[in-house]
């Protein structure tokens, strides 16, 4: 399960980013300082430090620039109730990936989180050539499906999609990170979409599409793909 540290004294936003971050299957570990927060990532690097600026005892540059001194290479977000240009630009010279000013919208930041997640994932073997799973081949450089050596025809969102749940490699992967990295955050786009394109993978792809072997449900998360 992708980690995520949230460092925010404001007990209430934390409460909020966390229970939202779970909900999407991320684990959450939440600091309220600046030095409790150099002490998470030291103790179990996360994946992902969202991290405020305003904090008590050690403000969020002087984490920052420790984090990097010390060569933590984890992506930052920072977060921030100032809507001085200069604060920004010196996070981001500082080695923050990307920032967000309060008030900020949820959707916003939860697609913030998955493609900073996702720039920062390492290669997928996928990427380079063939891979399987069950009795379908998928020819990724060819985008090219077959199913017990017969092409099936898969319209170019539907090959995205099941190209980002074999990317996953069987994690659980949420609705809302396979609407960012399929069709690119949009609000006009809906988990509905999702649903109904993986709906039409299964039935292309699973012998009983009503209960299906690879392409399955994951509970209040979204989907992965099991081999």
């Amino acid at each position: 399960m992708t980690r995520v540290l949230i460092v925010e004294d404001n007990r209430d936003l934390a409460y909020g980013l966390r229970n939202n971050l779970e909900i999407e299957g991320y684990e959450v570990e939440v600091a309220e300082d600046g030095p409790g927060g150099l002490a998470a990532v030291r103790r179990q690097a996360p994946a992902l430090v969202i991290l405020d600026l305003m904090l008590p005892e050690m403000d969020g540059f002087r984490v920052l620039r420790a984090l990097r001194q010390e060569g933590h290479a984890v992506p930052v977000l920072i977060l921030t109730a100032r809507g001085e240009e200069a604060d920004k630009v010196r996070g981001l010279k500082m080695g923050a990936d990307d920032y967000i000013t309060k008030p900020f919208g949820l959707l916003e930041l939860l697609a913030r989180v998955e493609v900073l997640l996702r720039r920062t994932a390492p290669p997928s073997p996928t990427r380079g050539g063939i891979t399987r799973f069950g009795d379908v081949e998928v020819d990724v450089p060819a985008r090219v499906v077959r199913r017990r050596g017969q092409a099936v025809e898969l319209a170019p969102k539907e090959f995205d999609l099941l190209l980002a749940l074999l990317e996953s490699r069987g994690a659980a992967v949420s609705r809302l990170e396979l609407m960012t990295r399929v069709w690119g955050y949009s609000s006009a786009v809906v988990s509905r979409t999702v649903d109904t394109h993986v709906a039409e993978l299964r039935r292309k792809l699973e012998d009983a599409p009503s209960a299906p072997r690879h392409i399955v449900t994951v509970r209040k998360v979204g989907y992965r793909l099991e081999r």
